[in-house]
């Protein structure tokens, strides 16, 4: 039996169903009160009918007190419109709402320049966020979420402007005012939110501050994939146990999550983009992920916090909602780069990124940054190729003596076998020299191909000629059927196995995985292609010279 040919087919069979599987699955800071102070327990429980945690049933009625002068009541139903270098969101003043976003540097189509929605109030989808103050005192804990007031509608981020601040105003029949303050800042996808409240009634006042995102289960609108295989959706909760887990949709429904941690994060993930809350760190808080009335929702929960009468006090905490920049991600909070998923072999498409990363800001081209990946690679295991590919010439060389000892033995295995032994031991054949290199590289494919898949800076990225967008399929499928001849190339060069029933699954071999390919990013196919060419090369030279009898 020729050990190597099934160990090398079965180690391409086993790496082609894992990307199919991994295909399939994945398109699957504290309280700076000033004079607050933090209770032992925070006694919110969820409400069954509200899609927000409640746990006070005071009817709180709007006031006009504290609301500065140049604030008005915004109209319910309309929205305060945001715009800065990187962000288009808008606030909806009921609750003081987060309920849009487009993101201005990412268009939402390669021949578009429509920006990219990711944040929705039910224009296709509802993907919104909603934060406040809950718990005894909150005035989120009511029926009625607060209508704040604002200085104005429509706020711009001007030319030499570093960083926004939009406030909203509301005063309860207590007395007690609420700033909420949005920060943000050129160049960035964080938003910093800050809720001040000033006590001005004559009782101590108590609350917690929650933050979650709502969204609902309809398809993620930033990959578009054939033959049913769509990226990862679904939440993601980062704690002090657990650095970074994905819970799904489903998980939410059937196994709701509520955990309590002093930091950690929780995020909605698609293909690309992701939001994010992120509580103060040091603070004890509990995540949650749950659904309500068909909708799918994930947060946070802070400690009561209790505000003496005449004092003030101030809760904030971050929101993040842009693309998966793993800088950004990492500036943002601890392990939230992790939302950029490359899988379980994340300890080495973590230095391909950057290695590809590093060669793209030299060649400004990422499909010249992949080949020059490979070239890399290549000489990376130069000697344990050409290692293998001399076994295998040496087998091709002696292909007709294997062809005669099977001719002379029969159907006599085990006298075959023995037979075959002999002559590798005598011509210094590893048999299974030839899957060195294969096995090696496969760690290596997968990689890139997480790579390719999540990192958001090759979306919409060009390569040449007809190959405009390196993350989506060849359009005409040139680089797939590139990567097929490659394939019967190396087969050309490969000792023809000697069993019939392997030679006809390695002439389909060939078929097989071109129709496999034809759905793969651009950008894989072209880092295989060029594997599968330079590879030929190698070992077309080494074959000749084994022939030659110079090997």
């Amino acid at each position: 039996m020729d050990f190597r040919r099934y160990f090398l087919w079965g180690a391409l069979f086993v790496s082609g169903y894992l990307l199919f599987l991994q295909w399939n699955q994945d398109y699957g800071t504290a309280a700076t009160a000033q004079t607050a102070s933090t209770t032992s327990e925070s006694s919110v429980v969820t409400s069954a009918d509200s899609d927000l945690p409640s746990a006070s049933t005071t009817t709180l009625a709007a006031s006009d007190a504290d609301i500065p002068d140049q604030a008005t009541t915004v109209a319910k139903g309309q929205l305060i419109h945001v715009k800065t270098d990187t962000l288009d969101v808008a606030i909806n003043p009921v609750g003081g709402d987060l309920v849009e976003a487009s993101l201005l540097q990412y268009y939402k189509t390669l021949e578009g320049k429509e920006p990219f929605v990711i944040l929705d109030n039910g224009g296709e989808r509802i993907y919104v966020t909603q934060s406040g103050l809950i718990g005894r005192d909150g005035p989120d804990a009511s029926g009625e979420r607060p209508v704040y007031s604002t200085e104005q509608t429509s706020y711009t981020m001007t030319e030499g402007q570093d960083t926004l601040d939009v406030n909203l105003y509301f005063t309860d029949a207590k007395g007690v005012s609420y700033t909420k303050t949005f920060q943000f800042t050129k160049g960035e996808y964080s938003i910093r939110q800050l809720i001040t409240v000033n006590n001005a009634s004559n009782d101590t006042w108590r609350g917690n501050l929650f933050a979650q995102i709502k969204r609902d289960s309809s398809e993620d609108p930033s990959t578009a994939t054939n033959m049913g295989l769509q990226p990862y959706l679904g939440g993601a909760v980062s704690d002090e146990n657990n650095k970074y887990r994905k819970v799904s949709f489903d998980d939410m429904e059937e196994e709701p999550v509520k955990e309590t941690t002093t930091k950690g994060w929780v995020a909605l993930l698609q293909h690309y983009f992701v939001s994010a809350w992120i509580p103060e760190q040091g603070q004890k808080v509990t995540l949650q992920a749950r659904t309500n009335n068909g909708f799918n929702l994930i947060g946070f929960t802070g400690q009561a916090v209790e505000i003496p009468a005449g004092q003030q006090g101030t809760l904030s905490s971050t929101f993040y909602v842009g693309p998966k920049l793993q800088d950004k991600l990492e500036a943002t909070a601890e392990n939230l780069d992790l939302t950029v998923d490359y899988g379980w072999l994340w300890w080495l498409a973590k230095p391909l990124f950057w290695l590809l990363t590093a060669i793209q800001s030299f060649v400004v081209n990422w499909g010249v940054a992949i080949i020059l990946i490979v070239v890399c690679v290549k000489a990376l295991f130069f000697k344990l190729s050409a290692a293998s590919y001399r076994s295998m010439a040496k087998m091709r060389k002696f292909a007709p003596e294997l062809a005669r000892l099977r001719e002379q033995h029969g159907d006599d295995r085990q006298a075959m076998s023995q037979a075959m032994m002999s002559l590798y031991k005598k011509e210094k054949i590893n048999p299974l020299g030839g899957c060195l290199p294969i096995l090696v590289q496969m760690p290596v494919f997968l990689s890139l191909y997480w790579v390719l898949m999540e990192s958001v800076e090759l979306r919409h990225a060009p390569f040449m000629l007809w190959i405009n967008d390196l993350s989506a399929m060849d359009p005409y499928f040139v680089l797939p059927i590139l990567m097929g001849l490659s394939m019967l190339g190396q087969q050309a060069l490969n000792p023809t196995p000697p069993d019939p029933m392997q030679a006809r699954i390695m002439k389909i071999m060939p078929i097989a995985f071109t129709f496999f390919f034809l759905w793969f990013p651009a950008g894989l196919v072209l880092y295989w292609v060029v594997n599968n060419t330079l590879s030929i090369i190698q070992q077309y030279v080494i074959t000749k010279n084994i022939e030659k009898g110079e090997g």
